[in-house]
């Protein structure tokens, strides 16, 4: 999950970002996220949307993410595929072996060939996990 997708679960009560984390907490998918999300995503509803970063702070407190920290060199290598600034958040999906990077940046991660096929992940949108989900669970 990277820093878009949780900035907009904390922003809004009813969209898919919100929904894939309560999915989290009741255990019925795992997240996966890295400091570097967490960091982008405290930053950023500072900026835009400050009454929202005590429902960040509540959802980190509650659901069940797997935090993992990538290496210098795993930064470095997905840099190659990737613009610089989410080399780490696509590095941490590839080191937690994630089968998916759940994202809302159409411009650099979402539909981009190079990512996709450099990091091996399928890099969706919110409402496409949720889609996959409830059609898995038929």
């Amino acid at each position: 999950m990277d820093a878009s997708v949780l900035f907009a679960a904390s922003y809004s009560s009813s969209g898919a970002s919100r929904e894939i984390t309560r999915l989290a907490f009741r255990d019925q998918v795992r997240l996966v996220i890295s400091e570097d999300v967490v960091e982008e995503a405290e930053r950023n509803l500072a900026a835009k949307q400050p009454e929202a970063l005590e429902v960040l702070r509540t959802i980190l407190n509650s659901v069940p993410f797997q935090t993992v920290t990538p290496t210098i060199e795993e930064v470095q290598q997905a840099a190659v595929y990737t613009a610089s600034k989410d080399a780490p958040i696509v590095a941490a999906a590839k080191k937690a072996e994630a089968d998916r990077l759940v994202s809302l940046d159409r411009r650099h991660l979402v539909g981009v060939p190079e990512v996709a096929e450099g990091s091996g992940l399928k890099i969706i949108l919110p409402q496409t996990l949720l889609k996959t989900i409830r059609e898995e669970g038929k």
